[in-house]
């Protein structure tokens, strides 16, 4: 059995593997392996992959990674892993058991603080998330002691850690005092297809505002109708109804990391849909659908024609 760090020391790729796990971690993998020609299984213990992500685009996820062929098990936890001879057997708590070559566990990972002497020091543990509990410049509850990146256990990603720790460093040694602002982050999951998304999901927008508008566009890339590909792209556009700002950008398809982290600036900037419509679109690209999507029910939901 592995994880992400023995993934890269194998010795021989395996015919079969069983992941479990439905984050970053795990779902990159399935597809690197699935790209590789493993048969792939996916056990996720929610009622679907990608907690957190928007609901649209963890539907849109699961079914093009299953038409790849990778099969996702939802609802369901590894029990047992027995292994016989070179052979594994995954035993899920739906009662079944799968036969695989190698078993990986990609289940999320928490801040490894136990045994440092943090209590000594008079150093808080944030009780809501298990990491080092800190404030806005990554102090901890003692003055001369900050902490960065993943062992405060706010956003796990690397672009995070390295920005705290430039605030950091302006905050003490520049005498420039800079607090990292955690808010409208964009984030990409380089799975097949890639993930982009910047802001909120629909569900959390319906949560804080009193009006929200949905755009959405679901279609087939013209490089993949020339290249017979059977993959579709999904983007959708959260929108303040009462402000016209946009809140959330979210992409699924080729080219979607790059695409958000242009639109991250444009969410930071406090952008509203009029802004997107008013800017040309560039054809032929699949980004200019993220400025030509119009009103055509009363949600605001489009769905385009291949």
């Amino acid at each position: 059995m592995i994880s992400s760090n023995e993934v890269f020391h194998l010795n021989a790729l395996p015919k079969r593997i069983v992941i479990q796990g439905g984050g970053y971690i795990a779902l990159e993998f399935a597809c690197i392996f699935a790209g590789f020609g493993s048969d792939v299984t996916l056990i996720y213990r929610g009622e679907n992959i990608l907690r957190g992500f928007d609901d649209d685009v963890r539907s849109h996820v699961r079914a093009e990674m299953e038409k790849e062929g990778i099969s996702i098990i939802t609802g369901s936890t590894v029990d047992k892993v027995e292994k016989h001879g070179k052979e594994f057997t995954t035993h899920l708590s739906n009662g079944s058991s799968i036969a695989s070559d190698q078993v990986m566990f990609a289940i999320g990972r928490h801040p490894n603080v136990a045994n440092l002497g943090l209590e000594k020091a008079g150093v808080a543990i944030n009780p809501n998330n298990g990491g080092i509990g800190v404030d806005g410049f990554s102090r901890t509850s003692v003055p001369n002691i900050y902490a960065i990146g993943d062992v405060t256990h706010r956003l796990n990603l690397t672009p995070v850690a390295i920005r705290e720790g430039h605030a950091f460093a302006d905050t003490v040694f520049g005498k420039r005092p800079v607090e990292v602002d955690h808010v409208n982050i964009p984030t990409a999951v380089f799975s097949q297809p890639e993930i982009g998304t910047v802001g909120l999901t629909e569900a959390q927008a319906r949560a804080q505002f009193s009006h929200v508008d949905i755009y959405k566009v679901d279609f087939k890339p013209i490089k993949a109708t020339l290249s017979g590909r059977d993959t579709r792209v999904l983007m959708k556009l959260v929108i303040d109804g009462s402000t016209d700002r946009v809140v959330g950008c979210h992409i699924v398809g080729d080219g979607a990391a790059e695409m958000v982290q242009v639109l991250g600036i444009a969410v930071k900037m406090k952008a509203t849909k009029a802004d997107f419509d008013a800017t040309l679109a560039l054809h032929p690209t699949s980004a200019e659908e993220l400025v030509t999507m119009q009103t055509r029910t009363a949600r605001h939901v489009r769905e385009a024609a291949e």
